[in-house]
């Protein structure tokens, strides 16, 4: 029998909207708009992860990137990104990726707001450490737009760390943070290049003990890396003990085999878990036409690319965000993916996705097209 679908708003969506299956998620749009979520929905909650193991795993799977609160991409007022992480919230996200450079603190004041009027155990904070600010009537040129006036330096080392912790608690109004990242300490990072080796030489020296340290005195929970290459991630694991890293734009529906080859099995090996950054590659899987954090031009085979996934989650009955995001959330090194958002309705949707049933067949398709390897691993079968 034809299964019957129906549009649905996901602002309106509940438990007992969520139970009743199947449904369409989502409303048509114009491009730019909020990619609408398809298929039907088949859970309610959103995937956790199983409590033990040797090394910290947040608890939730599915959290919220905050680079977009702290204005990355265009403005967001102070009542659509208290919004975003409301919405985020009542979905049932319950960790918040953030870092004093995300909007030159604005991210983690704005998320401070909002989460300091819930109960500080039933969440998870993840912020980084590797800038430090300080207030300037002559601020730089940054990609933040609209950014508070504030300069930043670079300090890796132990005291520098120490209190970039400490200013990151008081922006966020909380008295610990559970998971701490070296942030941008990456050959892709513009202002080191290849200074990056001597900046990670002060991090293994002092910000990797100082983190450690503050993992054995409880201020922290778990700590790692934030980067977007491999390099520094596998260098890390040979000179120090981190627990988690976040790799942004190193595993997404449409570049992933470097991930699934290398990096994957050296951290599973240690027991290493990964928080997936850019699943969306920055947008580019949801229909923004630009790639990763926009450095470069749009390849064209990920344009090509990209149109081919689209035709096949078409013809599926569903979306290419959901499928990027329920891919990346799909390997057992990965501990937990970030979308960023802007605003509640990006939050919505991509909370929704994570319901939607996929069928085997879309991945079968995906692989015979070539768009995803053959041993990436995918959702259980719908």
């Amino acid at each position: 029998m034809a299964t019957r679908r129906r549009f649905l708003s996901t602002a309106a969506l509940g438990a007992a909207a969520l139970a009743a299956a199947p449904v369409i998620v989502g409303a048509q749009t114009t491009p730019g708009d909020v990619l609408p979520t398809r298929g039907t929905v088949r859970r309610t909650a959103l995937p956790t992860n199983p409590p033990g193991g040797r090394r910290y795993r947040p608890y939730a799977r599915v959290g919220l990137g905050c680079a977009p609160i702290g204005n990355n991409w265009a403005v967001v007022s102070e009542e659509d990104a208290a919004a975003t992480i409301e919405a985020a919230w009542d979905g049932g996200m319950r960790l918040f990726d953030t870092s004093p450079w995300y909007g030159l603190g604005r991210s983690e004041r704005r998320l401070g707001q909002v989460l300091g009027r819930k109960p500080r155990g039933d969440y998870v904070i993840s912020s980084k450490v590797g800038r430090l600010l300080s207030a300037t009537t002559q601020p730089p040129e940054v990609s933040w737009k609209d950014p508070p006036p504030f300069d930043y330096r670079y300090d890796y080392s132990a005291a520098g760390t120490r209190r970039s912790v400490e200013d990151s608690l008081q922006r966020l109004g909380i008295d610990s943070l559970d998971i701490v990242l070296v942030h941008d300490l990456s050959p892709d990072n513009g202002d080191m290049g290849e200074r990056w080796v001597e900046y990670f030489e002060q991090a293994r020296t002092g910000a990797f003990p100082e983190l450690t340290r503050m993992r054995e005195e409880g201020l922290i929970k778990a700590w790692g890396m934030g980067v977007n290459t491999p390099e520094p991630a596998l260098r890390a694991i040979e000179v120090a003990d981190p627990d988690i890293f976040l790799l942004a734009c190193q595993y997404a529906l449409l570049d992933h085999q470097r991930a699934l080859d290398e990096t994957f099995p050296k951290l599973a090996a240690r027991d290493i878990s990964v928080i997936v950054g850019s699943p969306l590659l920055a947008g580019f899987l949801a229909g923004r036409d630009r790639y990763l954090y926009g450095a470069q031009p749009v390849p064209s085979d990920a344009n090509e690319k990209r149109t081919t996934a689209q035709r096949i989650a078409a013809a599926h009955g569903i979306d290419l965000r959901t499928a990027a995001l329920q891919f990346a959330n799909a390997p057992a090194v990965v501990s937990a993916i970030v979308p960023g958002a802007r605003n509640a309705a990006q939050v919505r949707e991509n909370i929704a996705s994570m319901s939607v049933a996929i069928p085997a067949a879309f991945w079968a398709d995906l692989r015979e097209a070539g768009i995803i390897a053959s041993d990436a691993p995918v959702p259980a079968a719908a």
